[in-house]
């Protein structure tokens, strides 16, 4: 019997997690299809009972839902508990489970390349579901401090005390604040959807050089403004692919109880730019 499966969120025609999760199932040869399901804000308990109503089998979540979604689980694992968000819902025959897959996705390009996070100061932009899953990971890996930077400043603050609860050092600021930071950050992170319209880097460039690492988790457009300014500068350069893949393989894991393709699964991502 087919299995479907689904990413919702709004804005969500982006998405490329349907080409990852498609070219897994064809490779392995399981009946299984993944869509796209644009669900506004709003309108999220209307949309979780249309995916029941076609029997979906699991969904990833997206902006705007992560948090708002853990108020329709039936459970969640611990990585939920502690960042008060989900990406992967599992529909355990009317059961909603939830997970969150973010965190190890975000830290796992990181690992793989190697590099130290231990005691390093971090630059974090953006205060959405995504960045409690990024300040959780960098809590786990041991940080120094972290400054978070956010459009709107209370939510930039209320990030800022989820930080200093877990035990990393935060302060939040504003944008305007930026020009006036000293340039001495190990990790810039980007985990606002500034860029997926083109629009222009906003973090001064005095900010980073050769020895910053640049993690930008927007994956669509793969060079955004920040990337092309952090390649100028030399810059160590984190794809926001790189994390998708990681999120991808976990959630494929956690709906199907086998290994993932991750080399089949990778190159989808790099042909659908």
């Amino acid at each position: 019997m087919l299995k479907t499966y689904a990413v919702i969120g709004d804005p969500i025609e982006h998405s490329l997690s349907p080409t990852i999760h498609n070219a897994a199932y064809r490779e392995l040869q399981l009946e299984c299809t993944y869509i796209a399901y644009r669900v506004a804000q709003g309108d999220l308990a209307t949309g979780i009972e249309s995916l029941k109503k076609i029997k979906i089998s699991g969904f990833n979540v997206t902006i705007p839902h992560k948090i708002e979604m853990m108020n329709y689980l039936d459970n969640v694992d611990d990585n939920c508990k502690k960042i008060g968000a989900v990406n992967t819902v599992l529909n355990d025959d009317g059961i909603l489970r939830g997970f969150n897959t973010d965190m190890d996705g975000f830290l796992e390009p990181i690992k793989r390349k190697e590099l130290e996070i231990k005691n390093s100061k971090i630059l974090l932009l953006g205060a959405g579901g995504a960045s409690r899953a990024i300040v959780a990971g960098f809590q786990k890996e041991n940080a120094r401090e972290i400054t978070i930077v956010n459009r709107t400043k209370t939510n930039g603050d209320e990030l800022a005390q989820f930080s200093n609860k877990l035990g990393l050092n935060a302060t939040s600021q504003t944008i305007e604040d930026m020009n006036s930071f000293d340039s001495n950050f190990d990790f810039i992170v980007n985990a606002s959807s500034l860029g997926l319209k083109n629009e222009n880097n906003i973090i001064p460039e005095k900010l980073f050089d050769e020895k910053t690492i640049i993690y930008d988790i927007v994956y669509k457009p793969v060079k955004t403004d920040l990337i092309n300014k952090a390649k100028e500068k030399n810059c160590k350069i984190i794809f926001g692919y790189e994390m998708l893949l990681g999120q991808a393989i976990r959630s494929f894991e956690i709906w199907l109880d086998r290994k993932a393709p991750y080399d089949v699964m990778k190159r989808s991502i790099l042909g659908g730019f």
